[in-house]
């Protein structure tokens, strides 16, 4: 279809595309009018960065880490609330998102009430998988019995200690050294500062940014977590699965 003609964008409920592959700077500027917003110069700033931001890392921005990139990119006025709410009166990540033509993203207050679900344990007999493939279902450790998803997280964040992690990783093949312990802490200190466990690029960024690029690299993650940093690391570390993980 010719992307300038905007009627023939179809648009869900909430207003959003349907079809992202449908958005160019036309729809988005038509989007935007029907939210009764003029787009100005500041506005495709933010716009553009959350389009990068979801190229980049597969997954619709959260609020802390794009307030974090337009410090970094911009300036850090530019990441304070009143001009944020300034720009997208009905909020950046909502109704930016929209304009940007981007998934719904995961709010943070939607983040807070992510429930730490109470799986109950496999009704089956629990059986111990292959060894260097994770635990599938439930698997039992020093007299308990811990549930895990399917993709092998733990399905109760509570339960994680480092000993757990020693046992989880010997599962996958991983006798855990100082080194993989840093990317594990790393891990959570992310998880619990922004509220999602970071998928690979992201990881990596933040790895290069904070401990030097030899650690962020893929040679040196992929080393210790050949299963996938991202991947099998949280489940290691005892986080949920990465959303947008592409290891």
């Amino acid at each position: 279809m010719d992307k300038t003609n905007t009627t023939q964008c179809e648009l869900t409920p909430a207003g959003r595309l349907k079809n992202l592959a449908d958005w160019d700077k036309n729809v988005a500027a038509w989007l935007a009018e029907k939210d009764g917003i003029t787009l100005t110069e500041a506005h495709w700033e933010i716009i553009l960065m959350m389009r990068k931001y979801y190229e980049t890392y597969n997954i619709s921005p959260i609020l802390k880490l794009l307030k974090r990139e337009i410090r970094e990119k911009l300036d850090a006025q530019k990441a304070e609330n009143v001009y944020l709410d300034k720009l997208f009166p009905n909020g950046v990540l909502t109704q930016g998102s929209k304009i940007a033509g981007l998934p719904v993203p995961i709010l943070d207050v939607e983040i807070e009430k992510l429930p730490v679900a109470k799986a109950k344990p496999a009704a089956e007999p629990i059986t111990t998988p292959p060894a260097h493939k994770h635990f599938i279902g439930s698997f039992e450790f020093q007299g308990k019995v811990y549930p895990v998803y399917e993709k092998g997280n733990l399905a109760n964040l509570d339960d994680w200690s480092e000993p757990l992690a020693e046992f989880m990783a010997r599962q996958e093949g991983i006798n855990l050294t100082p080194a993989h312990w840093e990317i594990i802490h790393f891990m959570r200190q992310f998880y619990f500062k922004y509220g999602i466990s970071p998928m690979v690029r992201l990881l990596m960024k933040n790895m290069r940014d904070e401990l030097g690029a030899s650690k962020g690299s893929d040679e040196y993650l992929y080393k210790l977590f050949p299963g996938g940093p991202s991947r099998q690391g949280s489940r290691i570390a005892g986080l949920p699965e990465p959303q947008g993980c592409i290891d």
